[in-house]
């Protein structure tokens, strides 16, 4: 049987596109939900810490002499401790952008992982195409405020 990891890392794409898309024909709340920019925002708070805590993990496996074992840690906290003050302090248009350089910000640090053979071609690739389509929909998201 297959990993899992590649459909769930394009599912956890599909409330960012939805979000965009309910922007785009100007529903601003869902029924149980509340407003779709507070469910945009709370889900990419979850999502990007998720990814920096990845890299958290990525860290471990790593011997103390890698120039990585010590940047990831690092680069992880400052990613996910930034997106949460951002939530907090932000409005939630600006949080949004603040959100696209996170994703952007995650990505890189995937491509010098990806040089530095820490993680696979696959997963990066599949990294980029998920990374696009949820950087496209918060931009469209945005737009549309």
């Amino acid at each position: 049987m297959k990993k899992p990891s590649p459909y769930l890392t394009f599912a956890g794409a599909i409330p960012f596109v939805a979000c965009a898309f309910l922007l785009m024909i100007d529903v601003v709340t869902v029924p149980m939900l509340g407003s779709v920019l507070d469910v945009l925002s709370a889900y990419g708070l979850v999502i990007g810490s998720f990814m920096a805590g990845a890299h958290w993990g990525n860290h471990l496996d790593l011997a103390e002499d890698n120039k990585w074992a010590v940047r990831l840690p690092l680069y992880s906290n400052v990613i996910a401790l930034g997106l949460w003050l951002g939530f907090l302090i932000l409005s939630a248009s600006s949080f949004i952008w603040l959100l696209v350089i996170g994703f952007i910000s995650l990505l890189v640090i995937d491509y010098s992982l990806h040089q530095a053979q820490i993680i696979s071609h696959t997963y990066f690739k599949i990294r980029q195409y998920v990374t696009a389509i949820v950087v496209i929909s918060l931009v469209i998201a945005v737009l549309q405020l």
